[in-house]
């Protein structure tokens, strides 16, 4: 049964229900918003995410922040704000994830595997279990960009109308906040892993590599490299290394490096 009651700090109302269940590892899961415009949006979604469970907010190089709009439309989740995290870049605010979910209204083509939020949620919870996760929000105008979305794993949207699928930022995050405590309220323990999945900032140092190794060989030019990286990622997303798969990785790039050294030397 609802029970409506008027609210008591800024005449919004309030509804108090069935609680979800408590979320299984609410430290391990972050949202993450990428160079947000309007310090209200951080304010609000600093709001939706306490309704739900989620406290830890990192913010990529916003505007505006601290601001007294981001305390005004954070009502009673001040504690959010003041916990929140201020990082320079994406790779920063995803340090040491194990999944990424990039939050987006359009496919993108030669993107990640495209999936629907709820599922996405469900995934984000089991993940969670085994190591940090993060969901990311790009800007108020334009979302995410392709290259914010490759540091992603999957990516992820919000069924809406597709007349006018337009969603404010704050809006985007509550939507998102409800479907992990809903994920949360199905989830079931699993068996430990045998192998720790591989950090973000593991698999990113990689790519890296990869990459400077293919522009030493001649395979890549830096100066028109089209779509070769992107493929890659995504070849390698879809993978879902583990800690030890990046270690052989990169140690069959340094002995391939050592030899074409070597033969270079002695010629």
């Amino acid at each position: 049964m609802i029970e409506y009651r008027s609210g008591r700090d800024d005449n919004t109302a309030n509804f108090n229900m069935n609680q979800p269940a408590p979320l299984p590892f609410p430290g391990r899961i972050r949202i993450v918003l990428s160079h947000t415009s309007h310090p209200g949006n951080i304010g609000a979604a600093a709001r939706a995410m306490k309704t739900m469970g989620l406290a830890r907010l990192v913010l990529v190089h916003p505007r505006q922040f601290p601001h007294a709009d981001a305390v005004a439309l954070a009502s009673g989740a001040v504690d959010v704000l003041d916990q929140a995290r201020v990082v320079a870049t994406l790779e920063d605010a995803l340090e040491g994830c194990v999944f990424v979910i990039g939050m987006t209204a359009r496919k993108r083509d030669l993107s990640h595997p495209f999936m629907a939020l709820r599922d996405a949620a469900a995934q984000a919870v089991a993940e969670a279990q085994h190591g940090e996760v993060a969901i990311v929000f790009g800007t108020e105008m334009f979302g995410l960009s392709n290259t914010e979305l490759d540091r992603c794993h999957v990516a992820a949207g919000i069924p809406a109308n597709p007349e006018y699928s337009s969603l404010n930022l704050a809006a985007s995050v509550q939507v998102a906040a409800y479907e992990i405590a809903q994920a949360a309220a199905l989830w079931k323990p699993a068996p430990p892993r045998l192998r720790q999945p591989a950090l973000h900032e593991e698999v990113e140092a990689f790519f890296a590599h990869l990459e400077n190794s293919m522009i030493e060989s001649g395979f890549l030019d830096p100066q028109r490299p089209k779509r070769l990286m992107t493929r890659l990622r995504r070849l390698f997303t879809r993978a879902s290394l583990e800690k030890e798969e990046v270690n052989i990785l990169r140690g069959i790039l340094v002995a391939l490096e050592r030899k074409a050294h070597n033969r270079i030397r002695s010629e």
